[in-house]
């Protein structure tokens, strides 16, 4: 057993990072700048040591490896100390494939939108068949309470980011899994502070592709250009697509060395070998279909088009490593997704409030689109931190405005190290705008504009400062 310190500890990788850890009978520790739920709970449930700050102290000096999240750069306190005491350090990435993955069939989601959801769907089709897979999921899953779990099955399933790994490793996170299959869930720019534009992503795509195995798959996004052109370097894969619209296809590309008739059919009629036949225009209810043949109908909880894609790529990679799809459709009427992702935490005064990790103009724009579908004509009024890298870069700032199309009104919480002006993407919302210097100010707008009926979703990849249960506890307290 090991003493491992987990610097990063609350993000939502290294949060699982450390449960894997402490599942597998290691001592661990962690310390993190900013610490919010849920990581913050799971780690407290977990009975993990957790410490506010980089202080080199906080690193206990018996500890035996230190496991580098990639927030963490050269110059910060906690890392310069590791190197001046020469201790052992990896990154998450890598304790991951050499403590986890060797000896299973990694199934790993890769894609700019949707790969904690998919991966949380995945996890739960492959829990629904007996299989008990392990998984590492990038938030917590309401049907597990955790976001890891070693499990004793064969499958391991891992959101794979395209993130870099650490300070001292610059490739993406996702290379390290060398997955048996790999799904390709969409790739559209981001992540500004590390990446210069679309090419450099696919790039990182291609080497994920590279290593995915002659007798694996790969579960493609079939409306995606960006995923054909990363097909295009070069694919030795068996492939599948999914996808909704054929008219969006690229001409698909065919494995080298491979005649997979299903992809040839796909080639002659620019359709896909999973799709579905929506049912109920906001996702709620679909047919899924499978090279032509109905399999089967969905009818669950969550909302949208972008949902149904993530479903058809969880299907399919189910499929994949031999699940009965048809009989596990049903159990989905039960799933009930990740926290944070359209979470409705409560209803007061007539208002319903949502905590939503939508950070991408188009995650914003396809979340918001599923919520209008079920809510029809009634107010949808928008709290927004921009707080992702690309977000305080101003990388998404022509976008931001027509992404909140729907919304009715829209409050920013424009902070002062915001790099753009945030009037800007206010003046061109179709709805109402407001831009406020902090949560206090965000909520009082909010008090002040939400009537009952109305439906708040809170966006943000961070903590908010708490906005979202702030407010609907000033709501339920009538103060």
């Amino acid at each position: 057993m090991l003493k491992i310190h987990i610097l990063g500890i609350a993000g939502t990788f290294m949060g699982g990072v450390a449960a894997l850890a402490r599942e597998l009978g290691h001592e661990v520790e962690g310390s993190d700048q900013a610490v919010y739920p849920p990581m913050s709970t799971q780690l407290e449930q977990l009975g993990i040591a957790l410490k506010q700050g980089y202080q080199p102290q906080h690193i206990s000096a018996d500890c035996d490896q230190v496991v580098v999240g990639n927030a963490l750069s050269r110059g910060n306190a906690a890392v310069e100390q590791v190197l001046d005491d020469g201790r052992s350090y990896t990154s998450g990435a890598q304790w991951l494939s050499e403590n986890l993955l060797p000896g299973r069939d990694t199934l790993a989601v890769a894609g700019t939108h949707g790969k904690t959801t998919t991966t949380t769907i995945l996890t739960y089709l492959l829990q629904s068949a007996g299989r008990e897979p392990g998984f590492l999921i990038g938030g917590v899953a309401e049907d597990f309470g955790v976001s890891a779990r070693i499990g004793s099955g064969r499958e391991f399933v891992v959101e794979a980011d395209e993130y870099d790994t650490a300070f001292f490793d610059k490739r993406s996170k996702f290379v390290h899994y060398r997955p048996l299959v790999a799904i390709l869930n969409n790739l559209e720019y981001d992540h500004a502070d590390i990446f210069p534009d679309v090419a450099a992503i696919q790039r990182q795509f291609h080497h994920l592709v590279r290593t995915v195995p002659r007798r694996g798959r790969l579960i493609v996004n079939g409306e995606d250009r960006h995923l054909a052109e990363v097909l295009a370097m070069g694919c030795w894969t068996p492939v599948e697509t999914f996808g909704l619209d054929a008219s969006l296809a690229p001409q698909p590309v065919q494995p080298q060395g491979h005649g997979d008739r299903a992809d040839e059919r796909a080639a002659a009629n620019a359709s896909f070998n999973w799709t579905a036949r929506m049912i109920e225009e906001d996702g709620s209810v679909f047919a899924v279909i499978h090279d032509g043949v109905e399999v089967g109908e969905v009818r669950w909880p969550l909302l949208g088009r972008h949902n149904v894609m993530n479903a058809l790529a969880a299907l399919a990679t189910a499929n994949a490593v031999g699940v009965d799809v048809a009989s596990v459709l049903p159990a989905l009427a039960q799933f009930r997704s990740v926290k944070r992702r359209m979470e409705v935490i409560g209803q007061a005064q007539g208002i319903t409030v949502y905590d939503d990790f939508a950070h991408h103009p188009t995650a914003i724009a396809t979340t918001l689109a599923g919520l209008r579908a079920k809510v029809g004509a009634a107010r949808i009024v928008v709290a927004m931190e921009p707080r992702s890298n690309s977000m305080r870069l101003g990388a998404h700032a022509q976008a931001l405005a027509p992404s909140l199309d729907i919304a009715d009104a829209v409050v920013f919480l424009h902070r002062p190290e915001l790099a753009w002006d945030a009037t800007t993407v206010v003046s061109s919302l179709r709805g109402e705008g407001f831009a406020v210097a902090d949560a206090d100010a965000l909520i009082a707008v909010l008090r002040e504009r939400a009537r009952a009926g109305d439906h708040v979703v809170f966006m943000s990849n961070g903590g908010f400062d708490g906005a979202p249960r702030r407010f609907l506890a000033a709501l339920s307290g009538g103060a």
